[in-house]
């Protein structure tokens, strides 16, 4: 058994991919260094060392047999965190590299092809719902402010949809869990990696006034509306489930 070790990237996983070929390793597994724990004493260390024209070789392959929906959905495996992403995606390029002529990525017979198939159901499903329930706080300084802590890596994702609808306002999406967040900043939004975990646990102190008001109005306009005899909280947590509530002003 060969051990690759790669950075965690998605840059570094089809470096470690590319030298699976390279090297023509047999009985191999691909593992992020974060995540590594030697049980086998015997198993061979391979350092992968982040190339990006490797990386780049093999997705451009990939893309001529899997096309561009092809590549987002390996995306998604990744952003997934699965404990497996490696495996599988390792597992769907060896397939697509014997049938180059095929989209393995509907051979949904395989259990690999079937699990990446899974999960991207399950990302999806997050996705939209983040895009759905996502919350923005005016602050101070003039920047809406929205916290997050999805299950998978979605920040990606969201990041096009966010850009595009509100393009005239400055904005912020923290994922709590991953520590890194989107800033848009009226023309560009680029990716932000924090040195400590963001403090937000007083954050409301730096609430604009009119955030204040706007969430008491609301508040309040939800509570009027609401109709006490008509409630119906089995279907109400089926559209919005209660891991989402933390989001919703009406719900603080």
């Amino acid at each position: 058994m060969t051990t690759l070790l790669y950075d965690g990237s998605f840059d570094g996983l089809f470096t470690a991919i590319f030298e699976v070929f390279e090297y023509r390793y047999k009985d191999v597994e691909i593992v992020s260094r974060e995540r590594f724990y030697q049980e086998n004493i015997f198993a061979e260390i391979h350092e992968v060392v982040t190339q990006t024209d490797k990386s780049e070789r093999v997705l451009k392959k990939l893309e001529q047999h899997l096309g561009k929906q092809g590549i987002h959905k390996l995306l998604k495996v990744f952003l997934s965190e699965d404990p497996e992403l490696e495996k599988v995606i390792l597992s769907a390029v060896k397939q697509s590299v014997k049938n180059p002529e095929e989209n393995i990525l509907e051979n949904y017979a395989d259990v690999d092809i079937m699990k990446i198939s899974k999960i991207c159901k399950s990302v999806d499903r997050e996705s939209h719902r983040m895009t759905a329930f996502v919350r923005f706080e005016k602050m101070q300084d003039g920047i809406f402010f929205s916290k997050i802590d999805p299950d998978f890596n979605i920040l990606p994702l969201i990041r096009k949809h966010f850009s595009d609808r509100y393009q005239d306002q400055k904005w912020m999406i923290y994922d709590l869990r991953r520590n890194y967040g989107i800033l848009y900043d009226l023309e560009t939004s680029d990716f932000f990696y924090p040195e400590e975990k963001l403090d937000i646990k007083n954050y409301q102190e730096k609430f604009h006034d009119e955030e204040k008001n706007y969430q008491t109005l609301w508040q309040r306009y939800f509570t009027k509306t609401n109709i006490v005899e008509r409630k119906n909280l089995k279907l109400h947590v089926q559209h919005v489930p209660k891991r989402y509530w933390k989001y919703l002003t009406e719900k603080l």
